[in-house]
């Protein structure tokens, strides 16, 4: 099984990630921490797409992140299982914020070490107000016209995890 997870800044999509990975023993691959190095530096696009090419060929995994829009529709094609982190607008912008004051005290979940978070919060905050422009309606219609060949799911509220994981574990990472 092949599990893309990807959406806005602050959905909580590497802490879902995990749990997908967990759930079904699949490996994680975490966008930011091969698109980015230590510091939060980011590595040449060609870099990181030659590697993420790479990581689409292994018979199974689960993908956090988006990385460059070349990569981002080789993951979509390539994937077996699709899920859609669109929550609530003020959620993903508490939670950016929340993942901000909490820095000091914990790294977040998928990011490299030292990496500059208020200028990381600040390019969250921009990819947020700008969100409206590439994850809209027809975005989503157009990931939920790839079914039934693809299991797509959207993650919304809470309950919505917790119903991805249950079925996903019930396939436990098998295909």
């Amino acid at each position: 099984m092949k599990v893309a997870v990807f959406g806005k800044p602050g959905g909580g999509k590497s802490t879902l990630s995990q749990q997908i990975a967990s759930v079904t023993n699949l490996p994680l691959h975490q966008l930011d921490l091969i698109q980015f190095v230590e510091g939060g530096a980011k590595i040449p696009d060609e870099v990181f797409v030659k590697h993420h090419a790479e990581i689409l060929a292994y018979p199974r995994w689960v993908i956090d992140g988006f990385g460059t829009p070349r990569s981002f529709e080789d993951l979509l094609r390539a994937a077996d299982v699709l899920v859609y982190v669109e929550r609530a607008t003020i959620v993903h912008y508490w939670w950016v914020t929340k993942r901000f004051i909490l820095s000091p005290f914990s790294k977040p979940l998928g990011w490299p070490a030292r990496s500059p978070m208020l200028r990381s919060t600040i390019s969250s905050y921009r990819f947020l107000s700008l969100s409206y422009k590439f994850w809209t309606p027809a975005f989503r219609a157009k990931l939920l016209a790839l079914q039934p060949g693809k299991r797509v799911f959207i993650v919304k509220r809470q309950s919505d995890v917790r119903a991805i994981l249950n079925e996903l574990k019930r396939f436990g990472g098998v295909r």
